[in-house]
């Protein structure tokens, strides 16, 4: 056996990995989505709207510190193309 190494141990990461791994087959995409529903409602009883704003308000500026101003015109741009090619497909089919 090689120095350091111990017969049968795992780290916590690969334990944790091997952990989730197991949860994710025995239960599957349905459980998480139920878990996560019942996690948002209890987080916004116990701090209500105000916490959610000021999450948000924090994830932006460190969004617009990380890629800055070019970035939101990117994705404006992106997003303007994107709801007029929905438009352009909604007219063709004649909705």
């Amino acid at each position: 056996m090689a120095r350091g190494e111990k017969k049968g141990q795992m780290t916590v990461s690969e334990a944790g990995k091997r952990g989730g791994e197991t949860t994710s087959e025995k239960y599957g995409h349905t459980f998480y989505e139920e878990i996560g529903k019942k996690g948002g409602k209890t987080t916004s009883q116990r701090y209500g709207p105000s916490f959610y704003e000021e999450i948000g308000a924090k994830g932006g500026k460190t969004t617009s510190k990380k890629y800055g101003h070019e970035f939101y015109e990117e994705i404006g741009h992106k997003g303007g193309q994107k709801v007029r090619e929905l438009i352009e497909r909604g007219k063709a089919s004649g909705r």
